[in-house]
């Protein structure tokens, strides 16, 4: 069983990226250590926090793999965005023990 560390090496840039912008605000302050943001929905995104261990899971790696062709680098939201639907994320994130 292969771990694909290229893609966590990549999310972890993505995070530093959208919390180095040099914008402090509260949502952003209120993610505790060992957690992130992820903002997904196809239309209206919700944000949803996270543990960061969900990186290194291969079916949250296919997320991924979706939000970097949609986006690229460029999140609109500050922190990654997925697109996918709210009932899909939420159902992966509660298999993975994540919510």
């Amino acid at each position: 069983m292969a771990i694909r560390m290229p893609r966590i090496v990549q999310a972890k840039q993505i995070l530093r990226r959208s919390f180095s912008n040099g914008r402090s605000t509260p949502t952003s302050m209120n993610i505790p250590s060992g957690y992130f943001a992820v903002y997904v929905g196809e239309l209206e995104k919700k944000r949803f926090v996270v543990p960061v261990s969900l990186l290194s899971q291969p079916s949250f790696q296919k997320l991924l793999d979706q939000s970097e062709e949609e986006f690229g680098y460029n999140h609109p939201m500050g922190g990654l965005t997925i697109p996918c639907s709210e009932d899909i994320f939420t159902d992966l994130a509660t298999r993975l023990g994540a919510l």
